[in-house]
């Protein structure tokens, strides 16, 4: 699971992403108060650049800090300091922000160095760790749930093993600068929505909107979590605005979300939105049937994991605190119909091979041998 998530995560942080400005509107509670002035460590990836235009849509300003590689033409209104977190960080010295938000922090270093630079300066800061961080999922996590810890306290190499307790040492270097109540933790799940190819949630309306039988995973039942990019950003910006401190998973409550909705909503999409000329129609598979086929929670049926084993806990993270702070979740409709509407527009390479799902020709064969297996 730890390298499943890294691998989500990674995918997820080279991602572009825009938001709709018309999105503002039902991004949660408007900003009161001041207008703030916000530092983005990163910004012009993914999460980084949904925060950024919800941000400027309620008001604040915003400054980049990144290496000024990505995305260079991308809100051209804003200021951008140009840096490298493995190299030169001056550019943050002798400035004042309300807060910085650390959307680009992996290893502890770059977080106790950028933490210590700016806690005079700087309010609060909110760092985007992972539910990654948690040592097992074999039961239930809550935000008290024991991290993963480093084999080599030393190591800066970020993988699939590294990943989970890197972020857990990350969080622990921001609070060690700025204190408890000053730093804000954030602990997503999936991150997903439009512009996100990673392909891990995109793969089931895009699979939808190719049209004809389609495995889905185990039992429509089986919950699933996710966290829609924009529910991500609206709460970011709302403990901001709230100056509030504190550790969160920002994820859906266990049990609002199954693989069934997920599977549903990306048919419906598929046949409002793409219309193709054989309709999808879903074909469930135990999970034991997909393990002896070798098919694979998350690399081949992403977003899914098995009901029951040593990561059924994975779908069962709660949320409740996020929730008591104000964290909206928006229906499954809206953000499978979005991915989409954004996958449709891709160039046809990238609709043509998603980075995960199971490959068209290997369902084809699993499918027949299944039907084979039932007339025989």
């Amino acid at each position: 699971m730890k390298r499943r998530l890294f691998l989500a995560a990674a995918g997820a942080s080279l991602a572009a992403s825009s938001v709709p400005a018309a999105f503002a509107a039902a991004a949660g509670q408007p900003a009161t108060g001041k207008p703030l002035r916000l530092l983005i460590l990163g910004g012009t990836r993914f999460i980084g650049l949904h925060m950024t235009e919800l941000a400027l849509a309620r008001g604040h300003s915003v400054t980049f800090f990144n290496r000024g590689r990505t995305n260079t033409d991308r809100f051209p209104e804003i200021e951008r300091l140009r840096g490298d977190r493995n190299g030169d960080i001056s550019a943050l010295g002798g400035r004042d922000w309300d807060a910085v938000i650390d959307n680009s922090g992996y290893v502890p270093r770059q977080v106790r160095e950028a933490a210590t630079l700016l806690e005079a300066r700087v309010r609060r800061y909110l760092f985007i760790s992972s539910v990654s961080v948690y040592a097992g999922f074999a039961r239930p996590n809550d935000e008290s749930s024991a991290v993963g810890k480093l084999e080599d306290p030393q190591t800066e190499k970020v993988d699939g093993a590294t990943y989970g307790p890197l972020k857990a040492a990350c969080e622990s270097a921001a609070e060690a600068v700025y204190g408890a109540t000053r730093t804000s933790i954030i602990r997503p799940g999936l991150i997903v929505g439009p512009d996100d190819n990673t392909d891990r949630f995109t793969y089931w309306p895009a699979r939808a909107a190719r049209g004809g039988r389609m495995i889905a995973p185990g039992d429509p039942r089986d919950r699933i979590q996710i966290i829609d990019v924009r529910d991500l950003a609206a709460f970011t910006l709302r403990l901001i605005e709230n100056d509030r401190g504190g550790v969160y998973n920002v994820l859906s409550p266990p049990g609002k979300f199954s693989i069934g909705d997920l599977v549903s909503e990306s048919i419906a999409a598929a046949q409002e939105l793409a219309r193709p000329a054989n309709p999808p129609v879903a074909e469930w598979v135990p999970a034991a049937t997909l393990a002896a086929q070798k098919i694979a929670p998350w690399s081949d049926m992403p977003v899914w994991v098995p009901a029951s084993g040593e990561e059924a806990g994975f779908a069962a993270t709660s949320a409740a605190r996020a929730t008591q702070a104000g964290l909206a979740i928006r229906p499954m409709r809206d953000t499978v119909r979005d991915t989409l509407q954004w996958h449709l527009t891709r160039p046809d390479a990238e609709r043509a091979t998603l980075k995960a799902g199971l490959d068209a020709a290997r369902e084809t064969a699993v499918l027949a041998s299944l039907s084979a297996g039932r007339s025989g």
